[in-house]
């Protein structure tokens, strides 16, 4: 149920330890690694940067839900629905192009089977609109919900946050995993009295940030029907890690 921005972790880690190991041959990634020479002495280390941000983005997850005797009344009723949800949205400055569908479905509905019968019985067909809607004014969220709600959705499947520099977040994220993989190499070297060369080898994960779900307190009472749903955006958490292998130098 995620909107999934695509995300480029290791066109980051390129960039990043291309200025580690200086003069070494890229390698695809379908390629394996070539063996690290036995004979020569290493030390291999391991780094984990993490970098927390405030979301810039939102997403709701908004449904039109209808049922009708037939499928072609539930699915007309659907789009009428759907119809005045999208102009009450578009209404309030949201784009058609940040409008975006995400699911459609049409099945039949069964009511349990009555007592001494074993076939259940039909209610009708139910029809399931369910579009997401991009929002980059986080303190627009509830409001955006409410008109929504009150042109005709009546599902919110899920508010989602995350980052619309996704690559800025992540590339900081490898750096502190960097420095920090480079900072245990010299304690180690300093620790066991040998000298660090160059960079032998070096690999890194890095973790997308996750869009998270967001707090939502409906209103339910009618005296709180005029007040805005309260939303409150969770931080976003983006993690990276990476592993260093340094030659030893023979000491002079």
């Amino acid at each position: 149920m995620l909107h999934t921005r695509p995300v480029r972790p290791l066109f980051l880690a390129a960039m990043l330890l291309s200025s580690l190991v200086a003069g070494a041959q890229s390698t695809p990634a379908s390629t394996p690694r070539p063996p690290v020479d036995p004979q020569v002495r290493t030390i291999r280390v391991e780094g984990t940067g993490e970098v927390k941000a405030q979301p810039d983005e939102a997403f709701l997850d908004l449904a039109v839900e209808t049922l009708a005797p037939n499928a072609k009344a539930a699915g007309e009723q659907n789009a009428k629905r759907m119809e005045k949800v999208i102009a009450a949205l578009t209404s309030a400055g949201i784009a058609r192009r940040d409008i975006q569908t995400r699911n459609y479905a049409v099945y039949p509905e069964y009511a349990p089977p009555a007592p001494h019968e074993q076939e259940p019985k039909l209610r009708g067909y139910r029809v399931s609109n369910l579009v997401s809607v991009h929002v980059t004014e986080l303190s627009r969220v509830g409001s955006l919900l409410d008109q929504a709600l009150a042109a005709g959705a009546n599902r919110v499947d899920q508010v989602r946050f995350g980052l619309s520099r996704e690559d800025a977040v992540q590339g900081e994220a490898l750096r502190q995993a960097v420095a920090r993989a480079r900072k245990s190499a010299e304690v180690l070297a300093a620790a066991l009295n040998v000298k660090l060369g160059a960079v032998l080898d070096a690999s890194t994960v890095t973790e997308p940030p996750r869009l998270y779900p967001a707090r939502v307190a409906m209103a339910e009472t009618a005296d709180a029907r005029s007040a805005t749903t309260p939303i409150q955006p969770e931080e976003q958490t983006v993690q990276a890690k990476v592993t260093l292998i340094y030659v030893i130098e023979p000491l002079k």
